[in-house]
């Protein structure tokens, strides 16, 4: 599965860019979007998505499910 940013919520600092490790993360239309094809939720790089951990917004970096 992948993670998705929800753009409503997203203050665009960019934290989550630079922190994911397989570059699935760019800016578009004002705000960060996460590109589903290149998330892997972190496999084989950390525990949990960082995208997730580090977004100062609760509940921004969510499952895609």
């Amino acid at each position: 599965m992948a993670y998705k940013i929800i753009a409503s919520q997203c203050t665009s600092c960019s934290i989550c860019e630079f922190e994911c490790p397989n570059a699935a993360i760019s800016m578009k239309n004002g705000t960060f979007a996460i590109n589903p094809k290149k998330c892997t939720e972190c496999e084989g790089h950390f525990d949990s998505p960082k995208c997730a951990e580090v977004c100062p917004v609760p509940e921004t970096c969510v499952p895609a499910r």
